[in-house]
């Protein structure tokens, strides 16, 4: 092997693992670029026509990435960061949401005390995204081809980690359509 080519990755590390883990951690850069002029009213500002409020957004991400890296790295979910109650348990206050508030199929609320602060619901979420990230850089290559069951579904892992990354694309379109309808400048100008 001459002195520019490179090594293969060990068994114990793969590149297609780095790769995911990479843009796993790229949501919360490109996610936050979208979050400038919020405050702690408008990140539960419920608009006409849009489904999720910011705050909403931001746990429901947070809860589907835990869910997904418990998935791989065994945990559960952060008692700081979630609560299980009955969709009324989140706390402004406390800096928790409550899982049935931001689980898929939940009604947001533009309920300042049922959500945490910006910068908690902020946090919350690139946690999240920092837990799925380093789970997914420590998955040997081979477990990256096991099948997973999400909902109905059955995929490879690696696929539920793209759709991760998509779920969370698809939810920052939701909140450039509540920043214009908010009347905020265009995040990309």
């Amino acid at each position: 092997m001459s002195d520019t080519a490179s090594a293969s990755p060990s068994p114990s590390h793969s590149a297609r693992a780095a790769v995911l883990s990479e843009a796993v951690s790229a949501c919360k850069l490109l996610t936050a670029r979208y979050l400038v002029g919020f405050n702690d009213v408008t990140h539960v500002r419920q608009t006409p026509d849009l489904p999720n409020h910011l705050a909403w957004i931001l746990g429901h991400c947070a809860l589907t990435m835990h869910r997904v890296a418990g998935m791989i790295d065994g945990g559960g979910l952060p008692v700081a960061h979630f609560v299980a109650g009955d969709g009324f348990k989140g706390s402004r206050e406390r800096g928790v949401f409550d899982i049935e508030a931001v689980a898929y199929g939940s009604r947001p609320e533009e309920r300042h005390d049922r959500f945490p602060k910006l910068d908690r619901c902020i946090d919350i979420f690139n946690a999240a995204a920092d837990r799925l990230a380093s789970a997914v850089a420590a998955l040997p290559d081979t477990e990256l081809d096991r099948p997973i069951r999400w909902g109905t579904a059955e995929m490879p892992l690696r696929m539920l980690i793209v759709r991760m990354v998509f779920h969370n694309g698809f939810h920052t379109g939701q909140i450039a359509d509540t920043r214009r309808a908010l009347g905020f400048k265009p995040a990309l100008a």
